[in-house]
């Protein structure tokens, strides 16, 4: 859980071009910020829930246990009939430095998240509680977000763009790319302002090749 860099400022839309170049998949489809905090960075601790036994089991007091500045990576299964975070995970959270929660499912108490600033991701909002609906099944193993699969660790970034998930052996890699690329677009807008068009500006920063897919495990930046 230690050993990622700080937050670079850079946005989803960047990382998830390094992604591509790098032939990466990290970006879950319908995660949406359910309050009005939308910036997320940091290593996931991830939190697998399955349906519920008989008798049901608990849905678990992990928030305790989760460092600071990690985030909370929830695998409901997509479930959107029942909640896995409200607003005592919330608040407690918020308490403890958590940088944030994902949850491949739904959430409750949504209010909560703008009365603290605090941000978290999910499918959607519902009321209805998960309790003897789903329960606890694991912690710190692999989860999925959708057809993205994230293991403890892994860098989670999140924006008004939505997540992207960075494995933790290619973050390096990642956001090297994704600084080369910013870099490229932020002169293409610069000529832009100078009076180029978008197509010479293009060219001159190399911007197609820029783009092009590299092999995640070649040597370099690409």
């Amino acid at each position: 859980m230690t050993g990622l860099p700080s937050d670079s400022g850079i946005g989803t839309s960047t990382l998830s071009d390094a992604l591509d170049r790098l032939g990466l998949s990290g970006q879950p489809v319908g995660l949406r910020p359910a309050g009005s905090a939308t910036r997320l960075w940091g290593p996931a601790y991830t939190i697998r829930m399955m349906p519920a036994a008989v008798p049901a089991g608990s849905v678990g007091d992990y928030v305790d246990d989760v460092p600071p500045g990690a985030i909370v990576v929830l695998d409901n299964a997509g479930r959107m009939d029942g909640t896995v975070w409200g607003d005592l995970l919330t608040t407690t959270a918020g308490l403890r430095g958590i940088g944030g929660t994902v949850i491949n499912g739904v959430c409750r108490d949504s209010w909560v998240l703008t009365e603290q600033d605090y941000p978290l991701y999910s499918l959607g909002v519902h009321m209805r509680t998960g309790k003897d609906r789903v329960q606890l099944e694991a912690v710190q193993v692999p989860v999925a977000l959708g057809d993205v699969r994230v293991e403890p660790g892994d860098l989670v970034v999140g924006d008004r763009d939505g997540v992207v998930v960075i494995p933790a052996a290619y973050v390096e890699r990642v956001l090297a790319a994704a600084a080369e690329i910013e870099a490229a677009e932020e002169a293409i807008r610069a000529a832009v302002r100078n009076g180029s068009s978008l197509r010479e500006a293009r060219v001159q920063q190399n911007y197609h090749a820029l783009q092009s897919r590299v092999r995640a495990d070649a040597g370099g930046a690409g």
